[in-house]
């Protein structure tokens, strides 16, 4: 039997990470954890306590705060992945809507909160047979991962693709609202200080601008067959 490894795939935003994490963790039976949502947890939390706004940003409460946050994945067996709960309260829809996006990159900077929340990714995947996406998986959280990939796309594909889920969920956003949304957090993404965004030197670099789900899929099942096949 293949033994289980540990992927970690990391990329710009919208560039269907998550989607993919989800279909290898589904086909191996592996653990998926999306990082990302536990980001967009903390940054919910912060804002539903008035530590951040268009206008302000409280960090050092939003610090102090960090052991009064609870996070937790429950697996929902109709939607096949788990959901994101945030102090036992399911957070999933709202954790995904254009104004935590619009914050999200920021509260990833502090560098306490991704101290705090990389030490319960590493804990997650301690065993193997885990999909994770985000950041920073491949360069700090999962460094000797067996199979890393990076993903990315043109700006303006990954603007409408997120722009697409937006409108079929019926939020009121423009396109040049979300395209400037995913420019703002590329440049805050690869210019923090703190774990930014960079491409593992070991990671396998993949554009799907022009790929679809289905072709994305089968070429990193590809990948994956060829290491648990050599280990």
């Amino acid at each position: 039997m293949n033994k289980k490894i540990t992927i970690a795939i990391d990329g710009f935003s919208s560039t269907g990470k998550s989607t993919l994490a989800k279909q290898l963790a589904n086909h191996l039976g592996y653990v998926y954890v999306d990082t990302g949502a536990m980001y967009r947890a903390v940054t919910f939390f912060a804002m539903q306590n008035g530590y951040i706004n268009a206008d302000y940003f409280d960090i050092q409460t939003l610090i102090n705060s960090l052991p009064n946050i609870k996070l937790h994945f429950k697996f929902n067996s109709v939607l096949g992945f788990g959901e994101m709960y945030l102090n036992d309260v399911n957070v999933e829809t709202e954790i995904r809507t254009i104004e935590v996006s619009s914050f999200v990159s920021k509260v990833a900077e502090v560098s306490e909160v991704r101290a705090k929340l990389v030490e319960q990714q590493k804990e997650m995947g301690k065993d193997k047979g885990i999909v994770m996406d985000g950041r920073d998986i491949g360069t700090v959280v999962f460094p000797n991962a067996e199979l890393k990939i990076f993903m990315t796309a043109s700006a303006t594909t990954r603007a409408k693709r997120r722009y697409d889920e937006l409108v079929a969920k019926g939020d009121p956003v423009t396109f040049e609202e979300v395209l400037a949304n995913v420019e703002e957090r590329d440049h805050i993404d690869t210019h923090r200080e703190d774990s930014p965004l960079v491409m593992a030197d070991d990671a396998i670099e993949i554009d799907n601008s022009h790929l679809n789900r289905e072709e994305q899929f089968e070429l990193v099942l590809e990948l994956v067959n060829e290491i648990t096949k050599a280990i």
